[in-house]
């Protein structure tokens, strides 16, 4: 049986300060499905990385932040498959409402979102860090 499938390890999560001021500079691609938002970036590393944020804005409570990670985290290692024919990224999912949403609702837009990475990065050759998507 697969376990790693089912899991969120801590390789694939963005920590690094450095990663994450270069996602966050200018120039990335953002794509927005509320009450998704994501920033990615093409990158020559081995995995793609993952940083979820929800803002204090947002949420004042921690247990309602705490769940609203949950189902992100949740909607994204459900979802992480559609990306494998694209290089790795650096990505970065942002909670954009002001109120709790559905996991459904949350799951469906990840999966929007990821599909839309996918014909994006497809479309632009150029995307690509080593040029070509066949050096996958």
């Amino acid at each position: 049986m697969d376990t790693q499938g089912n899991t969120f390890p801590k390789t694939e999560r963005l920590h690094s300060r450095k990663a994450i001021e270069a996602l966050f500079a200018g120039g990335n691609r953002a794509l927005s499905a509320f009450p998704l938002r994501v920033l990615y970036k093409p990158i020559d590393e081995p995995r793609t990385q993952v940083l979820i944020s929800v803002s204090k804005r947002h949420f004042k409570h921690a247990v309602d932040r705490n769940r609203a990670k949950r189902q992100i985290r949740e909607a994204w290692r459900l979802n992480r498959t559609l990306l494998a024919e694209v290089p790795s990224l650096h990505l970065a999912f942002i909670w954009l409402a002001d109120e709790p949403q559905p996991s459904t609702l949350v799951q469906r837009k990840m999966k929007n979102l990821l599909h839309r990475i996918v014909e994006t990065l497809s479309a632009t050759p150029s995307a690509f860090p080593s040029g070509s998507p066949e050096g996958l």
